[in-house]
């Protein structure tokens, strides 16, 4: 890969015995300041209405990390040491230490959503009929990450009892082109989640939701056990989710963030809902009661609390 990408655009035009340590202190130099995606033509490649950075005129700056630069030059050096060992040049001008310049490290500002995105997302959403509605509920409000949400399954919720719960054993990933389903082994996994009501309300529109496809697809539903899977029963697709999440995110016209980047909101929705200390405590696995109480003292607005309730109202 480091040859194709790397290596062969810029050297691969000299003849090896040509080829100078300064040409590879140059060629270090410039790949570390590169656009990775302006030089590949990655967001040029794909389809006009899909372009969004470096095509568009907007450079998203994908340089390469130290870590790939170096392994970029150990990757010609062990070309050129082959070629030493064949007796086709004399010497090996990749193990001399050259020295590059170093770029100045950019850090990417990482965007957040406040708690009034995070609830005009869920409002959209919802009035959107979104079929994942609830599953970002549960990644919003229990910071559930994207694999423990799809692995989720009904013998894992207790919504009947007097404190609705959740656990959290297993999770989906694609692995080597396949779906699989794996345990959770953490110390914290075994420990159950409080479930606030939104999530209740959500997982039972959910289990209507679930009902009425099973109905539907009569003879074709394939029983995984699962709470949020297709139409026919089937575990989703992660990419699936990531494009669904994505599209609601342009919909209700929100900062655009990842699936994991909700984490972050986790804590200030809790605060939001009204949730008690102890069990914030327990659905965030804080050590510490105090660790808690600091997100608590950054109380959000009576109107952003007001809203909140409103959409409870809706799903009820």
């Amino acid at each position: 890969m480091f040859s194709r990408l790397h290596v062969v655009p810029h050297l691969g035009g000299k003849r090896l015995d040509k080829i100078q340590v300064k040409d590879i202190r140059q060629w270090l130099n410039k790949l570390a300041t590169v656009c990775q995606c302006c030089a590949q033509g990655k967001d040029a490649a794909r389809p006009q209405h899909k372009q969004r950075c470096c095509a568009a005129g907007n450079c998203c700056h994908d340089k390469l990390s130290a870590r790939s630069v170096m392994d970029a030059r150990d990757t010609l050096r062990a070309a050129f040491t082959c070629a030493v060992e064949d007796e086709v040049i004399g010497r090996n001008p990749a193990a001399f230490k050259v020295t590059r310049r170093r770029a100045p490290r950019l850090r990417r500002k990482f965007q957040a959503w406040t708690v009034d995105d995070a609830r005009w997302f869920l409002e959209s959403a919802w009035h959107a009929g979104e079929a994942l509605y609830p599953a970002f509920v549960l990644v919003l409000v229990l910071g559930l990450r994207r694999g423990e949400v799809l692995g989720l399954a009904w013998q894992q919720l207790d919504l009947d009892g007097d404190e609705p719960e959740l656990y959290v054993g297993e999770q989906l990933q694609r692995v080597r082109h396949q779906l699989v389903r794996r345990e959770v082994k953490t110390e914290t996994s075994e420990a159950p989640i409080p479930l606030p009501d939104l999530c209740v309300t959500a997982l039972t529109i959910r289990k209507r939701q679930q009902e009425a496809d099973r109905v539907k697809a009569g003879d074709g539903w394939t029983e995984t056990g699962l709470v949020f899977t297709t139409r026919h029963g089937t575990p989703i697709e992660p990419r699936n989710f990531n494009r669904s999440f994505d599209r609601c995110i342009c919909s209700a016209r929100v900062p655009r963030i990842t699936v994991h980047g909700t984490r972050k909101t986790c804590a200030s929705l809790l605060v939001a809902l009204d949730v008690h200390p102890r069990v914030a405590m327990r659905i965030l696995r804080h050590s510490k009661i105090a660790i808690t109480m600091e997100v608590y003292t950054e109380a959000p607005s009576d109107a952003t609390r007001d809203a909140l309730r409103k959409l409870s109202d809706w799903l009820a």
